[in-house]
C-alpha cells in the first residue's frame, strides 16, 4: 500500500499538486502524510471526530473532486468543521477530546501506528482544518496512492 497526503489549497492548486504527487513527488511542505492508510481511514477519522464533538452523522465521505485525477478527493465542510474543533472542542471531565480520538482512531483494524502517531496525524489533521478560509476558496484535500 502506499500513502494518503492531506493539505490545504485551492482546487487549480490541488490539481496541480495531484498530478505533481501521481509523478513520485515528496511530502509537500505543511502536508500531511501518512504512510499505509487510504482514504477510507480519513473517513473513519471524521466518524469519529464527529462523535467526539456530539456532531455524527453529518456527512463525512470524501468527494471526488475533478475528473483529471481520481485520486484527488475533497474533504467535506462538516468534516472540515469538526476535525478543526478537536483542537478547542470543550468538554466536562471527558478528558482530552483530540487524545481520545486519536487512541480510537489507532484502535481501528488494521491501522499501522499506534496512539502516540495517531495523536501527531490527528493534531496537525486538525490544524490543516483549522486552516482552511473559504474567503480564500481553499479548502481540505486528500490524496491517496
Amino acid at each position: 500500500m502506499g500513502f494518503t497526503e492531506l493539505f490545504v489549497s485551492t482546487h487549480e492548486e490541488a490539481l496541480e499538486r495531484a498530478g505533481a504527487l501521481e509523478g513520485g513527488s515528496p511530502a509537500a511542505p505543511g502536508a500531511v502524510r501518512i504512510p499505509e492508510i487510504s482514504d477510507f481511514e480519513v473517513e473513519r477519522l471524521g466518524d469519529l471526530a464527529g462523535v467526539a464533538v456530539h456532531a455524527p452523522g453529518a456527512d463525512y465521505e470524501l468527494a471526488m473532486v475533478d475528473v483529471a485525477s481520481d485520486s484527488l478527493l475533497g474533504v467535506p465542510a462538516a468534516m472540515v468543521r469538526t476535525l478543526a474543533e478537536l483542537l478547542s472542542y470543550e468538554t466536562e471531565g471527558e478528558g482530552d477530546v483530540l487524545e481520545d480520538v486519536a487512541a480510537n482512531w489507532a484502535a481501528e483494524e488494521d491501522m499501522p501506528f499506534g496512539p502516540d502517531e495517531a495523536r501527531d496525524y490527528v493534531r496537525r489533521i486538525a490544524e490543516l482544518a483549522a486552516g482552511v478560509d473559504p474567503a480564500t476558496r481553499s479548502g481540505l484535500f486528500v490524496w491517496t496512492s
